[in-house]
């Protein structure tokens, strides 16, 4: 009977426990990989910043000449100083890679257009904050091959929004990036892969 019931409570405490509630106390249960499957999710807030107005019919009407209420009043953001503006050139090799970043807030906005010229780039647009580390990231758009693109982002939370390009072409790319906002400033991580020529 002893044998058993301390049997028991070594199945208790090395394996439910581990397994079932995260309770490690002799460390098996983590050497054994069972804390992991109760572990808690990793999680991240992304904020809907440019939602509300889908219960836009659902809001009444109030009286002549007086607005309807905005469900969501951040569409308007009023600024006192000017949108930032800036125009960016870089020169791919074949096979190199470059990232140009812009640092925005939450909700605010960015008007981009790029173009490539004298060949074709992979392109991933995206966002990540680097507070939540390396492995939490957005992505925007994703090109396999491609010379332009166009339009705009409302940050859905704070951190670096941007492109990643890579010269899959046989010639040198020439890539030309237009950015208007109200972004904090634009990160240049600079050249790297193929041939270490070109320039910005």
């Amino acid at each position: 009977m002893a044998v058993a019931l301390a049997g028991a409570a070594a199945v208790l405490v090395t394996i439910i426990l581990p397994a079932e509630y995260n309770i490690d106390p002799t460390r098996i249960g983590g050497a054994l990989g069972l804390t992991a499957l109760n572990a808690p999710a990793r999680t991240v807030q992304v904020a809907n910043v440019v939602g509300g107005n889908e219960k836009y019919r659902e809001v009444a009407i109030p009286d002549f000449g007086q607005p309807v209420p905005l469900p969501n009043p951040d569409v308007f953001q009023k600024r006192t100083a000017a949108a930032n503006s800036e125009t960016l050139t870089i020169t791919l090799q074949p096979g190199q890679q470059t990232e140009l970043k812009t640092l925005l807030k939450t909700s605010q906005m960015l008007l981009f257009s790029w173009q490539a010229e004298g060949g074709q780039v992979y392109t991933d647009f995206h966002g990540h904050e680097p507070g939540a580390g390396d492995d939490f990231w957005v992505r925007y758009e994703e090109q396999q091959a491609g010379t332009e693109g166009r339009g705009s982002l409302v940050a859905p939370f704070e951190g670096e929004h941007g492109w990643f390009w890579l010269n899959i072409s046989e010639t040198p790319v020439t890539i030309k990036l237009s950015v208007n906002g109200y972004y904090e400033k634009m990160i240049n991580y600079g050249i790297s892969g193929g041939t270490p020529s070109g320039g910005k």
